[in-house]
């Protein structure tokens, strides 16, 4: 039996033995791009009572960010900051390294809960993504009633899910969805049946936060 005391353990991807880089679905098209978005790191804030402002000027002050006080995302540098409801939002970072650190100079003025390990995020693309996901979402994804830089909470196929619009890219439309990562197989079932009709590539990780 291994010696517990010296037991070592490696960061497991949320996605790890669900995704497989690889096509499925029509063959001989690609309607939808996926990849995972993986070594995030997140964190929710939720400011106390009449603490918003006190809040922004911290995040301000120590990462460059605007909060966003709509339902968007806001970036800076290698951050991003998405409107989670009134008064709440996901600190999102490129890289985990420091994260926690940095998370120190907003605990005094914040409600802060480090969730990197606890969230599954998606990047989608390509010229179907619409349609694929029109089958589950309840939300207008038309470019008009979701425009880039626009975040939402809402259902897919039951399941609770925190999406925005990133950037378009080569192939328009790009979407970035979170879940829980208790959820992140159920969630699969549900995409990678409904990205099928089109043709699905499944790439390595995704792009910078919230870019094309």
């Amino acid at each position: 039996m291994a010696d517990a005391t010296t037991a070592t353990w490696s960061p497991r991807s949320a996605w790890a033995g669900i995704l497989k880089e690889g096509h499925i679905g029509l063959t001989g098209a690609t309607g939808v791009t996926i990849a995972a978005r993986d070594g995030l790191g997140i964190a929710s804030l939720i400011a106390p009572a009449n603490g918003e402002a006190a809040l922004a000027k911290a995040v301000k002050a120590s990462l460059g960010l605007d909060l966003p006080t709509t339902p968007a995302i806001a970036r800076a540098g290698h951050h991003a900051a998405v409107w989670a409801g009134p008064g709440q939002w996901l600190l999102l970072a490129e890289t985990r390294s420091g994260f926690s650190d940095g998370l120190q100079a907003l605990s005094g003025v914040a409600a802060v809960a480090e969730q990197s390990s606890g969230r599954a995020a998606l990047r989608l693309s390509g010229p179907r993504i619409r349609d694929a996901l029109a089958k589950g979402c309840m939300l207008d994804l038309h470019p008009v009633a979701f425009p880039v830089g626009m975040a939402a909470l809402t259902s897919i196929a039951h399941i609770g899910v925190h999406v925005w619009r990133a950037e378009d890219g080569p192939e328009g439309a790009v979407f970035e969805i979170m879940v829980a990562r208790s959820f992140a197989g159920s969630f699969w079932s549900w995409l990678s049946a409904s990205v099928a009709e089109f043709g699905c590539d499944i790439v390595a990780s995704g792009a910078s936060i919230g870019r094309g």
